[in-house]
């Protein structure tokens, strides 16, 4: 099994598709459906056998959650914070590249 490349908090953006987001969750192998795995054009589906990440992601129309591969994802260099309506509910301060997750207090 691959360590992960990035981790939880950290702002990417994807290799192909214009669209970029901050990590919230990492499963060390595809852990999807066989139905959205398929739905991808052969050419260009991911192995199943690397990490994959799940983003609160942006794209210039809409902010979305996407369940995306390892070997898809850039580092995002922009410096710029990440629009997702949901980001202050898992994180806090944001340093240019990554943002600090939110430390919740369990009962």
């Amino acid at each position: 099994m691959k360590t992960a490349k990035f981790g939880i908090g950290q702002v990417v953006k994807h290799r192909i598709y214009p669209f970029r987001g901050v990590i919230f969750d990492i499963d060390p192998v595809f852990a999807n459906t066989e139905d959205w795995l398929m739905s991808i054009p052969e050419e260009v589906r991911p192995r199943r056998d690397q990490p994959f990440y799940h983003l609160l992601a942006e794209n210039a129309q809409t902010t979305y959650v996407a369940y995306v591969s390892e070997q898809n994802l850039l580092p995002d260099r922009s410096g710029k914070p990440v629009g997702h309506p949901q980001i202050g509910e898992l994180f806090a301060d944001f340093n240019g590249s990554h943002y600090e997750p939110r430390h919740i207090r369990a009962h």
